[in-house]
């Protein structure tokens, strides 16, 4: 990936945490909180600039990734006048709900104003299972065996496939064997256009995972234009989706049914600067849908997250008495180093067999002439 896709990438993720801080910086001066401090970024400061006559400073660090928003009365361990107005610790309990929710709530939103562009640009990208007619991975098992996007696929081992279903069924049932697929395929060079049968041979893949069974085929997908109305009702039903298969995921995870596949910095960027290359349409679906999860994920109740911090609001509503704040910020505290050590374990193992694999191809001894 080149450094302008690169750059469009971290440029387009800084713009979601502008806006998931953003949120709270504006739910925090609704309700009358001082913020001292609006950090895109953290570690040495880059820019920084104070407006004139206002409490905050506004400042880029140089490690672009996460943000934060310093709010007066919100860290236990500075000083704080019970009688200060502008305080976080001092606000209502609605107030501090408010505020911080708008985070997350913010991202949710934002989703959907992304997507809707996404789709203006794009279209609606439909999937057609019906036609049985296929779009092919390359590289895969299907593809090695001959089979092209657009053929339609007949039978497996003689026997017709009617849906997607019966065909995951039959192909699934024979992992590491050789299957005789038929396809009809279009001849585009015959006038007039005649279509032929053809038999291939695939060996459906044998590694565990996902994959397994599964010859790397999916339905042929059509773009279909959408107009205004369309796209406004789309951007407003994907965000919910997302939020699903989030918790969906985790649950599953959780429950020992699904290993967890993770990304750092380091593969987020590479993703988002992959749509940016494939044009402006996948680049703001991308980070639509980056937006939504960001806004469901800061949402679930673990600490150093926005519902974490909501856990121990909802506990002070019940109670009608407030946690103890020092200890909140001990748990938040272990939350963020365990949220900084899965970020590094997982950039590490993004990064480093990359580069070991390109020092040993470099290594290697060129070929006699």
């Amino acid at each position: 990936m080149s450094f302008a896709y690169a750059l469009i990438a971290i440029l387009g993720l800084a713009v979601l945490m502008v806006v998931h801080e953003g949120g709270h910086y504006l739910a925090a001066r609704r309700f009358g909180m001082r913020v001292t401090k609006f950090s895109i970024g953290f570690g040495p400061t880059l820019w920084k600039h104070r407006p004139k006559n206002s409490p905050t400073t506004f400042q880029i660090a140089i490690i672009p990734f996460l943000a934060y928003v310093q709010i007066a009365g919100m860290n236990p361990y500075e000083d704080n006048d019970p009688k200060d107005p502008e305080s976080y610790a001092n606000a209502s309990l609605w107030a501090r709900i408010v505020t911080i929710s708008a985070g997350p709530l913010a991202n949710y939103f934002f989703a959907s104003v992304l997507i809707f562009f996404a789709f203006l640009l794009g279209g609606n990208p439909v999937v057609d299972e019906a036609s049985m007619r296929v779009r092919v991975q390359p590289g895969g098992p299907a593809a090695q065996a001959g089979i092209t996007d657009g053929d339609k696929i007949l039978t497996v081992n003689g026997e017709g496939v009617a849906n997607w279903d019966a065909l995951k069924k039959q192909i699934g049932a024979h992992p590491g064997e050789k299957i005789d697929i038929e396809v009809e395929r279009d001849v585009k060079a015959a006038t007039p256009p005649a279509k032929e049968k053809l038999h291939l041979f695939a060996t459906p893949l044998t590694i565990e995972g996902d994959t397994k069974g599964k010859i790397l085929v999916g339905p042929e997908t059509r773009i279909e234009p959408v107009g205004v109305g369309q796209a406004a009702l789309l951007s407003v039903k994907k965000p919910p989706r997302v939020v699903y298969e989030l918790v969906k995921g985790l649950a599953r995870m959780i429950a020992g049914k699904e290993k967890p596949e993770l990304s750092g910095p380091v593969g987020i960027v590479r993703e988002v600067g992959n749509a940016a290359k494939e044009g402006p349409h996948t680049y703001l679906m991308l980070l639509g849908l980056l937006s939504a999860y960001l806004g469901g994920f800061n949402l679930l109740p673990f600490p150093a997250l926005d519902g974490g911090r909501l856990l121990f609001l909802g506990f002070e509503a019940a109670s009608r008495r407030k946690a103890d704040a020092k200890i909140e910020a001990k748990v938040h505290a272990i939350g963020l180093l365990m949220f900084l050590t899965l970020i590094a374990v997982v950039t590490y193992t993004e990064v480093i067999p990359k580069q070991k694999a390109a020092t040993e191809e470099t290594a290697k001894p060129a070929p006699p002439k």
